[in-house]
């Protein structure tokens, strides 16, 4: 399968699974090229909170997507450091640092997308902690752990980023927190670049995921 092959067949999983979640409602109309806010993403934060690796973790990386918001409230609740990804991850310093000791705002509001841009200082990777967990949002994601984000290839640059600089090892797990229609069964198309999941959440359960051999036995 060529490159633009797999993108092609990426972008048809995507609409299939947009498509799907809007007409079951279990996504707001308009989710199309976005990671969708999904119903339930309060109770798949809280799935997510019961694993003993967000227990123990202090440092979290979290994508900006609203879908993800009750994941940082979470964190933040819970006195984790939380890092998050400047929109685009533009400007010298891409990331926000949202510590719960330092905040002057509501959790609920310096965890948003605007509320970091106005109450978190911007920092560069090289100004990180390690992370301990790394929180994605994802359009599909199979039981393998395999997933698709919007198609801008954010999460992959973040990864890799934090992968370079030696800010994540192999210790750190990486999870997502979606619908169960989110969690397509069989094959999902991968370049070699594309992060996968330990872990998927869901507002009734969590999914370890399956290692592709130990899948395909």
């Amino acid at each position: 399968m060529t490159t633009d092959d797999i993108a092609q067949r990426k972008q048809a999983i995507r609409e299939e699974v947009w498509d799907l979640l809007e007409q079951h409602g279990a996504a707001p109309p308009g989710v199309h090229g976005h990671i969708p806010d999904f119903v339930g993403a309060e109770a798949a934060a809280q799935q997510l909170t019961r694993l003993p690796e967000w227990q123990q973790a202090r440092v979290i990386m979290a994508n900006p997507d609203r879908a993800q918001l009750p994941v940082r409230i979470a964190a933040l609740n819970a006195g984790k450091l939380v890092y998050m990804a400047v929109p685009r991850l533009a400007g010298p310093k891409p990331f926000y640092r949202l510590d719960p000791n330092e905040l002057d705002a509501p959790y609920d509001e310096a965890a948003t997308g605007d509320g970091a841009a106005h109450h978190a200082p911007t920092v560069d990777v090289n100004e990180m902690q390690p992370v301990d967990l790394i929180i994605c949002g994802s359009v599909a994601v199979n039981h393998n752990g395999a997933r698709l984000g919007k198609g801008a290839g954010y999460t992959d640059t973040e990864v890799g980023l934090l992968i370079s600089t030696k800010r994540v090892g192999r210790e750190t797990l990486i999870a997502t927190t979606v619908h169960p229609l989110q969690v397509v069964k069989g094959n999902l198309p991968e370049s070699h670049q594309d992060v996968r999941v330990a872990v998927t959440a869901t507002p009734t359960r969590s999914i370890r995921s399956v290692p592709p051999l130990e899948a395909e036995t």
